[in-house]
């Protein structure tokens, strides 16, 4: 006879009450992350997302370590989930929403362009609606940074995406070449580390564009 007092008993109370407590939260970020992004019609990076998730009257987010990938993955993950449960709301009310880390905006729907690969667009909907992905082993995580901001493996970014990941380092278009990239990758993040006044956040909008360009590059080859 199984002992009710046992590890494995014991555990399945805890993680009930986990998974009630992370839908709450992601039902007050439902209401919380649409708000946000109909008061910035222009669009909001991530990091400013979370940023005004974090401040009052929401408060749905605790404090984040950008420099820790394992740190910053959970919330990167369930912000994205998020997103692509309020983007299939939306679709009912003929909105799209655009779902990028570098811009985030509403908009009224519109016939699907051919500058995305729905496809890969889809496969990352998959991805971010399982919420088992959202306990990851760190080692798994740490794997997956060298992708993370710029979408799966095979997935190109789409051209506005790459448009504005050349803009955040300071391009008015898109760059030639990856050499040029890098060097204007290495100028910006040394001048914004935080040794100089810089802040950990900016160096982690940097990281996002510079992902964002390398993929680009990557499928131009």
């Amino acid at each position: 006879m199984t002992n009710s007092h046992s590890p494995t008993h014991a555990s399945r109370p805890k993680a009930a009450s986990e998974d009630a407590c992370l839908d709450q939260q992601i039902q007050h970020l439902l209401v919380a992350v649409e708000h946000e992004i109909r008061s910035a019609p222009a669009g909001m990076n991530e990091l400013s997302l979370i940023k005004a998730l974090q401040k009052p009257p929401w408060e749905l987010l605790g404090d984040v370590v950008f420099s820790e990938p394992e740190k910053l993955y959970p919330v990167h993950f369930l912000l994205f989930h998020v997103l692509y449960r309020l983007r299939d709301q939306l679709s009912e009310a003929s909105e799209s929403l655009k779902i990028s880390p570098l811009n985030i905006r509403i908009e009224a729907e519109t016939v699907v362009s051919g500058e995305g690969v729905p496809n890969s667009v889809d496969t990352l909907r998959h991805f971010y609606l399982d919420l088992s992905q959202y306990r990851l082993p760190e080692e798994a995580i740490r794997q997956m940074m060298n992708h993370f901001w710029a979408g799966t493996p095979g997935q190109a970014p789409a051209q506005s995406e790459t448009r504005e990941a050349a803009e955040a380092l300071g391009f008015k278009t898109i760059p030639t070449d990856f050499p040029t990239v890098k060097k204007r990758f290495r100028r910006a993040v040394m001048h914004a580390h935080p040794d100089r006044g810089g802040r950990t956040e900016t160096i982690q909008q940097l990281n996002q564009a510079f992902a964002v360009l390398k993929a680009h590059f990557r499928h131009s080859l």
